[in-house]
């Protein structure tokens, strides 16, 4: 099969609405197919991957929402945007559920779709169409962030054992997810503990199982995660809060690929593939004395990490359109605009907490306004020291009004940014999601006053 990262297949029952659909996509530069139905969009889908699916609902031969759950089984990394006349709020969750990146009512102007296509695909990114990967730690395309999806990749197809070194809120148990679902494995299961969450006295039990009678109130044999996770996954989350008076046991499970029951004197072959996650470095904990060296070095078998969210500040839009889109779908309202001046906003923080503070962030603002537009004032109850800062007033004082050019508009966050960086071209370039060159030629384009830009 073949995709074309250019090509669209476009899905409706009306003649009219089809043929002005294909039109303005062949306008725009894509290679346009067409389906009058259901069963005709799933017959080229066959033959061919699209990197885009838009699809009416309500067609004579079959429902718009089963073709996107298709569509979405058999591709992943497909984005489909649902349209539909017969609108409900229901319809509209049930839709985002299902994996639609967005759905439009009609009537709708191609400029409305153009949009919600230059967000969807924007959030994908080429080269995450080339991984399959597509939730919201995932989503972007800074080069850091490229890498370690690619090298995840490749050790996803090995049988090795895994070790994700990363900040909390990267996302290490996704990515082990990914790494299980793309490996030979993926047909068996993925079973997660979380080695900091489960009570030191219960954690032996909860890896290895009991016969009954092995404790007080050991009333009935009981599997552990290790036989649990038979032809699968086992991910050891946060391995470095495990206890080292345990460690020793787990270090034999892995080395001899069998586990002993608490209680119980037979060993019992597993057949497993291990995950582990951590949020410290291991190495500096064995240096500590509180993680055996033996154990860290049969875990580091294929050592992988995620880059924290402020190496990757240009992905930040991207990530707080997929947020928006998630959470308002999830109150069955429309998807806020996302004002340029509130997404330059997020880039200036450092988000500590990663992705999943961003995520909890746009959940706040989303949950908590009605607006339809979401601006540089929505930051201010929920991030005070950022919005006090000098780089955002000035931001906030160059913000859209009535009047102002584009042009006005491109000069002020160009400035702002270059200003939060220090002058510095090649950060400024990460938080606007632009290239180097383009920062290069903007700053010479606009005539900005002389400094030291490095």
């Amino acid at each position: 099969m073949s995709e074309t990262a250019s090509s669209v297949l476009v899905v409706d029952d009306e003649a009219g609405m089809r043929t002005a659909l294909e039109a303005n996509f062949r306008r725009e530069g894509w290679q346009v197919e067409t389906a009058s139905g259901a069963s005709e969009a799933l017959r080229k889908f066959d033959s061919k991957r699209f990197p885009l699916v838009v699809t009416d609902v309500r067609m004579p031969d079959g429902d718009g929402l089963q073709l996107l759950r298709t569509v979405r089984d058999s591709s992943p990394s497909t984005a489909v945007i649902v349209l539909t006349a017969y609108g409900s709020v229901p319809q509209a969750v049930q839709a985002i559920q299902d994996g639609a990146c967005d759905y439009l009512t009609k009537p709708i102007s191609f400029e409305q779709l153009q949009s919600s296509v230059q967000r969807v695909m924007s959030r994908a990114g080429a080269a995450l169409l080339e991984t399959g990967i597509r939730d919201d730690v995932m989503i972007g395309n800074a080069p850091v962030l490229l890498r370690a999806l690619d090298r995840a990749r490749h050790a996803a197809r090995a049988n090795a054992d895994v070790l994700i070194e990363a900040e909390s809120g990267t996302g290490k148990e996704r990515l082990a997810r990914f790494i299980h679902e793309n490996s030979p494995r993926s047909e068996g299961p993925f079973v997660a503990v979380n080695c900091a969450a489960v009570p030191e006295h219960l954690l032996e039990s909860e890896l290895f199982g009991h016969v009954r009678g092995a404790f007080t109130g050991a009333t009935g044999a009981k599997a552990g995660k290790f036989e649990l996770a038979e032809g699968g996954t086992l991910l050891l989350d946060e391995v470095g809060e495990m206890p080292i008076n345990l460690q020793p046991k787990l270090l034999r499970a892995l080395q001899e690929r069998e586990i002993e029951r608490l209680g119980d004197t037979h060993p019992k072959p597993v057949n497993i593939r291990v995950v582990a996650t951590t949020n410290v470095s291991l190495r500096a904990r064995v240096e500590e004395g509180k993680f055996r060296a033996d154990l860290y070095f049969r875990l580091n078998v294929i050592p992988l990490t995620l880059p924290p969210l402020r190496e990757r500040r240009g992905d930040i839009p991207a990530l707080a359109e997929f947020f928006a889109t998630q959470f308002a779908a999830e109150r069955g309202h429309p998807v806020p605009l996302l004002h340029a001046e509130f997404l330059a906003g997020l880039q200036l923080h450092s988000w500590p907490g990663n992705v999943r503070e961003l995520s909890n962030f746009m959940r706040r603002v989303v949950t908590l306004t009605d607006a339809t537009e979401i601006g540089p004032e929505h930051l201010a109850s929920e991030l005070p020291t950022l919005t006090e800062s000098k780089t955002f007033r000035y931001l906030s004082h160059a913000s859209a009004k009535p009047g102002k050019t584009m042009r006005e508009l491109e000069r002020h966050l160009l400035e702002a940014t270059l200003e939060a960086t220090g002058g510095n071209r090649t950060r400024a370039a990460a938080m606007l999601g632009v290239s180097l060159r383009t920062i290069r030629n903007k700053i010479r384009e606009y005539g900005l006053p002389p400094r030291s830009y490095v």
